[in-house]
């Protein structure tokens, strides 16, 4: 036995003696539950493909979030009373972020699409002949009309502490099919969106749950992942090298009671290396056939949706697309121009990996997710300080009512679920707040969102909070 294995410090003296007895108590009781054969092992791969508790539908989520709040007057919630009223005071009056004035018709088409018949705008003509697909949810509500609060709630399911977000939840209940990629994947091109990284975080759940971001604005494989290709080391050498870090680790471990960040820190280093087998290949649009290419079309959101589905179909269980890591969708003014220029970035793209994954035979069991963190006032924002340039044809935010859509994954196919009132200013039939949309998505996955929890600071903390409901009748 080595000097340093009896080595003790005055600090590991007094938690020693201050803790001991305690410990002891705490392992009895964890015995007599079960809780300590559940208790996951020293150096288990936590990433490791796991079964859900409850019979599940859907096994991979591909979220596309448009970042800064599309207008769903504008896109799939059709608002004929805005045309009556153009230019006129609504009978409705709710609190907004900055002041709003008279309605505001909008100025696209919606026309009727496939056999459902579901009126979506003209803007999105491609995703409309993927409408027998869509469960398009028109009631979607949430808390708050700032964009900071709203995106920590849509994607982490609180609007002030930081949480785990939903790709964190869902790795760390299902693991990963893919030991070589990250389980959690976000793409997110041009810097960070705000909030930064706490969109994907994984709070206080193990590190190796959180999402890894990747900048598909670059297109080269050392640029959208640094340092993926070890120019000085060989494969073998490298190992070496981790295997001895990875053993000083688990000694400094055992030392320092299972430290949670040295846990994740060696996670990381293993995800690396392994990385550098898989992710070059992933990442490689160039194997594409032309035929595909064409599909998809042009320009940075086609490149996204290509690299989604194929990482999921590597085996990656959850992917975020961000459509811009500014606020792109968040119109305070030229509506029209704004709003057009978006959706034609992106709704041929979408519409292709909705058609790609249905013929490959994976629409059915992923989860296509589709919106913002909030929608747009069905009235006109007036003038003000840095929020438009003083033109009167924007939207303000506006969370009390708003569309999203969700497809494949065990959702009803071609219908529409709820409604917004004559305006579309709030929700009115069938409320989903966001509570409710991830109670349903992780029932799809196979959980009980009541009892898919992760103990933290002497609380079971899940997801939706102390909130939420499956709502079933979006169920297939």
């Amino acid at each position: 036995m080595s000097w340093k294995e009896n080595f003790v410090t005055r600090r590991e003296m007094l938690e020693r003696c201050g803790m001991g007895m305690g410990a002891v108590a705490l392992t009895a009781l964890l015995g007599e539950t079960g809780a300590l054969e559940a208790a996951p092992t020293a150096g288990a791969n936590p990433m490791a493909p796991k079964k859900p508790p409850l019979p599940a539908k859907a096994k991979r989520v591909v979220h596309l979030f448009m970042n800064g709040g599309p207008s769903h007057v504008d896109t799939f919630d059709p608002k004929p009373s805005l045309a009556r009223y153009g230019g006129k005071a609504i009978p409705i009056t709710l609190k907004t972020e900055r002041r709003t004035g008279a309605a505001f018709p909008t100025p696209f088409t919606f026309r009727r699409f496939g056999e459902s018949g579901i009126e979506i705008s003209e803007i999105f003509s491609h995703v409309g002949q993927r409408a027998d697909d869509l469960c398009v949810i028109r009631s979607m509500c949430s808390d708050i009309p700032n964009h900071e609060p709203s995106l920590m709630m849509m994607n982490c399911g609180d609007v002030r502490q930081v949480r785990p977000s939903f790709g964190s939840w869902v790795t760390y209940g299902l693991g990963s099919e893919n030991q070589n990629l990250p389980g959690f994947i976000v793409l997110c091109p041009d810097g960070l969106p705000t909030q930064g990284t706490q969109n994907w975080r994984s709070a206080f759940l193990p590190g190796a749950y959180q999402g890894t971001r990747i900048d598909t604005r670059e297109t080269r494989i050392e640029k959208l992942i640094e340092n993926i290709q070890d120019r000085y080391s060989t494969r073998q050498e490298q190992r070496r090298q981790l295997d001895l870090l990875s053993e000083l680790n688990w000694e400094y471990q055992e030392r320092r009671q299972e430290d949670a960040l040295l846990e994740s820190r060696t996670q990381s280093f293993e995800l690396a290396f392994r990385m550098q087998m898989e992710a070059d290949e992933a990442f490689d649009l160039s194997k594409e056939p032309e035929s595909v290419k064409k599909m998809y079309g042009e320009g940075l959101q086609a490149r996204q949706m290509m690299v989604a589905r194929r990482l999921l179909e590597r085996g990656v269980r959850f992917v975020q697309v961000w459509h811009g890591a500014g606020q792109p969708w968040d119109s305070h003014d030229d509506i029209k121009g704004n709003h057009g220029r978006l959706a034609r970035e992106c709704d041929q793209p979408i519409a292709a990996l909705l058609a790609d994954l249905k013929q490959r035979g994976m629409l059915e069991d992923t989860l296509v997710i589709w919106g913002g963190e909030f929608g747009r006032t069905p009235t006109v924002e007036l003038p003000d300080v840095g929020a438009n340039s003083g033109m009167v044809n924007g939207r303000d935010h506006n969370p009390y009512g708003f569309s999203m859509w969700v497809a494949g994954g065990g959702m009803r196919k071609g219908c529409v679920h709820g409604a917004t009132d004559e305006f579309g200013f709030a929700a009115a039939e069938n409320k989903v707040h966001v509570h409710d949309l991830h109670a349903t998505l992780l029932y799809l996955l196979g959980f009980d969102h009541e009892k898919f929890t992760y103990r933290y600071a002497g609380r079971d903390f899940r997801l939706t909070d102390v909130h939420g409901r499956v709502v079933r009748e979006l169920l297939a």
